[in-house]
């Protein structure tokens, strides 16, 4: 690519030029050229070539150059290309002199710092199961095996990509460029995950991997947001919880509901086919954030939470997840005297005082009682 000093010394002769010559410019990248060429130039976009004819032509190549070439290996090219044609020659003239007459696989993939397709499934089938140890170890496998940390996890959001599209466009499953394990596992996986959990994996992903380029160590970071993915990939998604949270018996505080809709450590029916495998280790955490304070309903004759304490009423305003009021009580509330119906309490100095109807209102809508809240100046 041409300085601006160059290009502007180009400039006059693009103004008058010679009546024998033509000039024919061509770049990747045309947003570094100065308007000032651009206007008294002719523009063609030329679009990139697909990968499956890419991998024709490599193999074409290849043919009449009598070299020995794998499948995968065009495929791999291919796809490294990016439909650049010239870039996609410079890598089977590199793969060709590595090789020594023949280009394998293994050796395009270690030529490109690449792992293993079939193992990055690997990986990602671990991670989206929740299994984080299963998946660090053959991260730390890949890794050590050359190939690099940003790649594999590069090559996991591309991977979630060709899940995602063939999830919504079957069709995408005959292209030429994908190997046969892209296309067999892809397709399955892209029928028992959900879309949230595909988004939420690319989102992250894409987050990771600008942690990874930036971090001082690149492994440790990328182990890190391998573990913030398998655990978050048997967790319920937003609409699933709180989907659950209104199917709870209203007689009932709140957790036993969030069990619901799995079966245990296989959970393959619970979340509408969104996950590989649920683990419970999700139910539970629900439970535990659902959770009011503990029973003791077999010495109360009336239905719903029993409060004994302030903390049992904390536990109920988080249950229902009303954060707001949790930490208005957490914060603000010295309590004075509590029974039941009844709750007199003083607040912090620059308390909300808007406190005491809110609180009554909803520990009656809460509890199906009637609750007297009142603000005394005893402390």
């Amino acid at each position: 690519m041409l300085s601006t000093a160059a290009f502007n010394g180009l400039l006059k002769t693009l103004e008058e030029p010679p009546e024998h010559v033509k000039f024919v410019f061509a770049t990747t990248e045309i947003r570094k050229v100065p308007v000032t060429v651009l206007s008294r130039c002719q523009r063609f976009d030329l679009r990139r070539v697909e990968a499956g004819v890419l991998a024709a032509h490599i193999a074409g190549i290849c043919a009449k150059e009598n070299v020995t070439v794998e499948a995968e290996a065009l495929s791999t090219i291919a796809r490294a290309a990016e439909g650049s044609v010239r870039d996609a020659l410079s890598l089977l003239d590199q793969a060709i002199a590595h090789g020594g007459g023949s280009v394998g696989a293994e050796e395009v993939r270690r030529l490109l710092g690449l792992a293993d397709r079939a193992r990055v499934i690997d990986l990602f089938e671990a991670l989206m199961k929740g299994d984080v140890a299963r998946a660090l170890a053959e991260f730390r496998d890949q890794y050590d095996g050359g190939a690099d940390a940003a790649v594999i996890l590069t090559d996991l959001a591309e991977f979630t990509h060709l899940v995602t599209r063939l999830k919504i466009v079957p069709e995408s499953a005959d292209d030429a460029a994908l190997v046969e394990a892209e296309r067999m596992r892809g397709v399955e996986m892209g029928q028992a995950l959900s879309m949230r959990v595909l988004s939420r994996t690319w989102q992250m992903l894409s987050k990771g991997i600008t942690e990874v380029q930036q971090a001082a160590k690149p492994a440790q970071a990328a182990e890190m947001v391998l573990v913030r993915l398998g655990y978050a990939a048997d967790l319920p998604t937003p609409d699933e919880a709180l989907r659950r949270l209104k199917d709870m018996p209203s007689s009932e505080g709140a957790a036993p509901g969030l069990s619901g809709g799995g079966n245990g450590g296989n959970g393959g029916g619970g979340g509408g086919g969104s996950r590989l495998a649920l683990a419970p280790r999700a139910e539970r955490m629900a439970e535990n954030v659902a959770a009011p304070a503990p029973a003791r309903a077999a010495s109360q004759p009336q239905d719903g939470p029993v409060l004994a304490s302030l903390q049992d009423v904390v536990a109920l305003a988080s249950a229902r997840r009303d954060l707001l009021l949790k930490h208005a009580v957490e914060t603000q509330v010295r309590l004075v005297h509590l029974e039941e119906g009844r709750i007199e309490f003083a607040l912090v100095p620059d308390g909300n005082p808007n406190l005491v109807q809110d609180l009554s209102r909803k520990l009656t809508e809460w509890t199906g009682r009637r609750w007297l809240v009142s603000l005394t100046s005893r402390a």
